[in-house]
Order: structure tokens, then C-alpha cells, then sequence
């Protein structure tokens, strides 16, 4: 069976970050035996977030952050106080703080995952993208770890943009303000942003270039985790706010998120955050977790995010003439039995939206590892290490890509309008089973039903054909 890596700390990232070992921390308390324990919560208010209204909330606890944007507050408070900020008139929602981890899986081979979703052929490397779109003029946020300190090893240099790049730090402990450190977001020492990233422009190896989903966006990246992979909401919601604010200094081009993470409740300020976004004409593309039949995480399982689950190629492992990982040939069109959902992948629960799927498993990019077990996929002085990550991490960016190249196409595009396209497109995949090889030679049985599915396989031509300029 797989590995499952997961991140050490407070924020779940959907998608992956590995480690050996992770300690999960849940809301701070002062004395967790106490009668009246303190509680770190969201809070948000219908209006104007003025100084009065933080004055009298600050009566209450201790008001440790502000997000004017969306009415909202971060506190720390007793247990006994709640009760009393929920009955405030001007209150709409009180919620705890919510915890965020990056989960991701180890192993794989192979860049059949861009031809699987008929962006390009790698019969031919060299040759013409299946799709005419590259993400052109289009920008690209990924909310995670930020990138490592040599990213231009690996990424095209004047496809990231450093004018933009940002760091949002703390929040997880009493008084847990939000600091903005310089420079902190090309500070990551283990990589989960940065293979993320790698997806969507395409990344540099010792001898070769390796295409991305959307090689001509722009990057933007805003690091709102720890290096381990951990963080909070509070953060989060910091990140969405930021790049939902800076699109109005981009001179209309077209933006999208992009959050390899989440957790197991809804936050408020990330709810209020993202509906800000989207209410300023920014896209939101989230993991559906890695927690399979528990459920999916959030801020994916939010309605109004387009949310990505996890499929697999049943020939991940079949070598065929020798022909090299990279070249590896995913039939034309894709065959539906040959697709199988991961197990890892969150299935759908009652009140949760899963809406596409695209792959996730033995995605191959630069990783640092932070000391994993498992040999890299290739390791050389220069670069470093190059890892296959398995997680829905590493399907969300092959989605926001796909978003990138259709906002190519018609910048006007509505959130509501892209999940549409996008699961009327897409392949559907029933309920069923496939028997796969698990990456060691062991061939296992994974099984599925409706709940793990959404509307099936996003497909880029499908969805670009269905696109009107």
C-alpha cells in the first residue's frame, strides 16, 4: 500500500505535503482541564467592521486579528463568552479556528496525467499541445508552502511573479497575530508548493524540460502554510483576501486560486474570504481531500469552490518497449476503464459538493522530501530531488490549469460559469472497481461508488470546445 505523508501542525492543505511524522494541534487552550477553557474562534458581522463593534467584541477576549474585507474577526476567548458574542445583534456567525494539514502519498511515474486530460501527447514531447490555450495572460495563485530557495532550478523565472509573491505567518497560538514576513514565500524547505507549482508551468530536469498543464500563466505565489505543511484558516484567509484585492491592480487579466490544502470544518472567515473572492470575479479550485470514505475537506466541500478529487491510470506500471515515463501513452479518447479513483480520495458526504475529478497519483515534480524514506524519482546536485506525490494536492493544480486555459479563451468567464463547463464536460466515470499495481510490484483492488466521482474526468478539450470567445 501507499504511504500516506502527511504535514505536522494546524492547517490541512488537501493535497500534499510529506513527512515522516506529524503532531496535530487543535485550538489553543490555556488549561485543558479547566472548567472555562479558552477557545480561539471566527467571528463575522453583517456590516461595517468599525472600531466600535471591535471595541465591544474586544470586551469579550482578546481580538487578535481583523479582516475588514469580509466583517470578520479573530479572537481568543473563555468558553463562557460565547454565548454572549453569539447573541450580539450585529453577529452573523461565530466559528472556531479551523485546522489545515497537507496531505499527499508517495511513489508513481510518468507524465501520462496531462495526456489523460488531453492537454498534450507525450508520443511526442516536442511536438504541439492537444490544446491551442497555454494559460496566456492568465494569473495563477497557488495558497500553500511557497516555493524552495532554489525554485529557479526548477521553474521558468519570468512566469512567477516575484512582484507579487507573499508570505502570511501565524495564528496558531494565543494572541496569534498575523505577520507578513519578507521574502518568506521562496523560504520553503520541503517543496509541496513548489510540485505544486511544477504542475501548471512545467518544471526543468537535468537533461530535460517537463510540460506543465499551463505553461504561458503567470504564478503567483502566496505562502499561507508552514514549511511542514501546517497552518490555519486565519492565515488562509489572509491569502484569499490578498490576491481577491490585488486583482483589481492587474488590469482585468483573469485569476485564479489554487489551494492544495484543507480541513474538516468550514471555516467563517475562509467562507467569508472566498465568497469575497468570487464576488470579485476570482476562480477557486480546492482539493477534495485525502480522507477517502470519511469525507471531503474544506474549504473544497464548499459549494461555491470548484472542488478536485483524485483519479489514477490502471498502466501507471506497464512499461511498454521501454518507452520512458515520460512518454507513456494514455489511449485516445480516454477510456473509461481505464481511469480508477484513488482510494485516498474523498468521497462525498451529505451538505459536500464534489464536483471533477483529474489525476493525482504518481505525479512526478521537484521535492525536496524533508528527509522521506522513499527514494526520489531522481536526484541530482544542481536541482535536487524529484518526487512522485500522490493526493488530491496534486490534482487541484491540474484543474486550476485547465480554468487558466479557458479563461485564455474567454476572460470573462463567471465562477459559475466554469463549474458548469466543467462538469458538463467532463468524462463520466461510474461506480466500479479496477485492479491496479500499487507501485511495488503488488497488484491491489480498489473499488469505488457515486460518492467518489462528481461529475467524472475533467477533459481540457471537451471543456475548451464547450467555451465561447
Amino acid at each position: 500500500m501507499r504511504t500516506r505523508w502527511v504535514g505536522v501542525a494546524a492547517l490541512a492543505v488537501l493535497l500534499g505535503l510529506a513527512a515522516a511524522s506529524c503532531t496535530s494541534f487543535g485550538p489553543a487552550s490555556i488549561d485543558p482541564m479547566a472548567s472555562d477553557p479558552a477557545r480561539s474562534i471566527e467571528v463575522v458581522v453583517d456590516g461595517t467592521l468599525t472600531d466600535a463593534v471591535i471595541a465591544e467584541l474586544g470586551g469579550y477576549g482578546k481580538v487578535t486579528d481583523t479582516y475588514p474585507q469580509i466583517g470578520g474577526v479573530a479572537m481568543d476567548v473563555r468558553q463562557s463568552a460565547l454565548a454572549a458574542i453569539e447573541a450580539l445583534p450585529y453577529v452573523a456567525v461565530v466559528g472556531d479556528r479551523a485546522e489545515r494539514h497537507a496531505y499527499d502519498y508517495s511513489g508513481g511515474l510518468s507524465t501520462w496525467d496531462l495526456d489523460m486530460m488531453n492537454i498534450t501527447d507525450p508520443t511526442d514531447p516536442t511536438g504541439p499541445r492537444v490544446v491551442i490555450q497555454g494559460g496566456a495572460g492568465v494569473y495563477v495563485a497557488v495558497l500553500d508552502t511557497g516555493l524552495v530557495g532554489n525554485w529557479r532550478d526548477y521553474l521558468p523565472a519570468d512566469q512567477i511573479a516575484v512582484e507579487y509573491a507573499k508570505a502570511f505567518a501565524g495564528g496558531g497560538s494565543e494572541s496569534a497575530s498575523i505577520s507578513e514576513p519578507r521574502n518568506a514565500w521562496e523560504r520553503d524547505t520541503e517543496g509541496h508548493g513548489t510540485h505544486v507549482t511544477s504542475t501548471v508551468l512545467g518544471y526543468e530536469m537535468p537533461t530535460r524540460r517537463i510540460n506543465g498543464a499551463a505553461p504561458l500563466a503567470t504564478v503567483i505565489p502566496v505562502k499561507v502554510l508552514k514549511n511542514n505543511g501546517s497552518g490555519w484558516s486565519t492565515v488562509i484567509a489572509h491569502g484569499i483576501l490578498y490576491i481577491a484585492d490585488l486583482k483589481a491592480e492587474l488590469d482585468g487579466a483573469p485569476v485564479v486560486i489554487n489551494m492544495s490544502l484543507g480541513g474538516s470544518i468550514l471555516s467563517p472567515l475562509e467562507k467569508a474570504a472566498i465568497d469575497y473572492a468570487i464576488e470579485n470575479g476570482v476562480i477557486v479550485v480546492a482539493s477534495a481531500g485525502n480522507e477517502g470514505e470519511q469525507g471531503m475537506g474544506y474549504p473544497g466541500a464548499y459549494a461555491p469552490v470548484i472542488s478536485v478529487g483524485s483519479v489514477g491510470w490502471t498502466n501507471e506500471w506497464v512499461s511498454v518497449g521501454g518507452i520512458a515515463w515520460w512518454r507513456t501513452d494514455v489511449a485516445d479518447p480516454t477510456v473509461v476503464g481505464d481511469v480508477y479513483v484513488s482510494d485516498f480520495s474523498s468521497r462525498e458526504k451529505v451538505g459536500q459538493d464534489l464536483d471533477v475529478l483529474a489525476p493525482g497519483s504518481w505525479i512526478v515534480g521537484p521535492y525536496l522530501g524533508n528527509g522521506a524514506s522513499h527514494p526520489p524519482f531522481w536526484s541530482h546536485s544542481q536541482n535536487g530531488q524529484y518526487y512522485y506525490l500522490g493526493g488530491t494536492s496534486m490534482a487541484s493544480p491540474h484543474v486550476a490549469s485547465l480554468v487558466a486555459l479557458m479563461l485564455e479563451k474567454n476572460p470573462a468567464l463567471t465562477a459559475a460559469q466554469v463549474e458548469t463547463i466543467l462538469e458538463a464536460t467532463a468524462l463520466e466515470i461510474p461506480r466500479g472497481s479496477a485492479r491496479v499495481d500499487d507501485g511495488s510490484g503488488q497488484v491491489v483492488e480498489i473499488s469505488w461508488d457515486s460518492n467518489a466521482t462528481g461529475s467524472g474526468l475533467a477533459l481540457a478539450d471537451a471543456a475548451l470546445a464547450a467555451v465561447l470567445p
